[in-house]
């Protein structure tokens, strides 16, 4: 609130940072543009195509104030936890819900796009999870109990768990996170989301899931381990933590989500943590164009 107090501080440091990032022009690609004051627009100086301020980012195509924006991106990369959209609607003062809660869902892809450009290297420990997710009241009367029932829903974690040895005990680091959304069981599907997220040199740490029985022919030294032995349960303790911690954020902040979008709060919860020692996590977010 010190830095950006009022509206106009918020689009005067919008502006800046666009222009210290560039603009590309939409029907060249061009790269230089002049800034025009009055119309509030960006324009190539090869085409004279004009860009608007908000165009090719997280605010594209939205009308609300670019404080709402500031005040909510720093909220939602700063706290330890989350916010609802209902919470955010009252610390904005805002009448309605729905434009609020749309916001925050461009905001969470444009966390899923910052963090899709990370890859896990080295020593990389995959399991998964199965979290509640929001069931109809026709599903509720036929709901299946353990695997396969209609309110949970599937999620790879996967999470570089680098060995290190500290006064003599073995310690495992816990370097970046990935988790997708993966409601199949199949091994095919398990090798995509594998594939899209790990580095090809990394190590695998996993249980003796029949999900996993691929892996081996994707990366070049797969190391699977059975779940009883002591190793596994060292190699894959970070990411024990890390679902339990998933839950915890799911249900104690936004109690029920529906399937489709569980992998926005999956970008939100993993965007934070992969930034925990960042400063000045939100303008990752303000180039992203969703």
């Amino acid at each position: 609130m010190k830095e950006f107090p009022t509206e106009e501080s918020c689009k005067r440091h919008f502006i800046e940072y666009r222009k210290a990032k560039g603009v590309i022009c939409q029907k060249c690609e061009g790269k230089e543009h002049y800034w025009l004051h009055k119309k509030e627009q960006f324009q190539c100086k090869e085409c004279r195509f004009r860009t608007t301020l908000r165009s090719g980012t997280v605010l594209h195509s939205t009308k609300l104030p670019y404080m709402y924006w500031y005040i909510a991106m720093h909220l939602m990369t700063t706290t330890k936890k989350g916010f609802s959209a209902h919470e955010m609607k009252r610390q904005l003062g805002h009448e309605y819900y729905r434009p609020i809660w749309e916001m925050m869902r461009k905001i969470r892809e444009s966390m899923g796009l910052a963090d899709s450009k990370l890859s896990l290297k080295d020593s990389v420990a995959i399991d998964d999870a199965y979290v509640s997710t929001y069931t109809s009241s026709q599903e509720r009367r036929e709901l299946k109990r353990g695997k396969g029932s209609q309110k949970k829903s599937k999620v790879t974690v996967m999470v570089e768990s680098i060995p290190l040895e500290v006064n003599g005990k073995q310690e495992v680091y816990m370097g970046k996170i990935r988790m997708a959304l993966n409601t199949s069981e199949t091994s095919d599907d398990m090798d995509e989301v594998t594939s899209k997220s790990i580095d090809k040199e990394s190590i695998l740490f996993s249980d003796n899931s029949t999900s996993y029985v691929n892996l081996a022919n994707l990366f070049e030294d797969n190391k699977q381990t059975l779940s009883n032995s002591l190793e596994n349960k060292i190699d894959l303790k970070w990411v024990n933590i890390s679902i339990s911690n998933l839950k915890r954020f799911l249900l104690g902040i936004y109690h029920v989500v529906k399937e489709k979008y569980v992998q926005h709060y999956l970008d939100e919860f993993c965007f934070k943590l992969n930034r925990r020692n960042h400063p000045n996590k939100f303008e990752n977010l303000l180039l992203n164009s969703i």
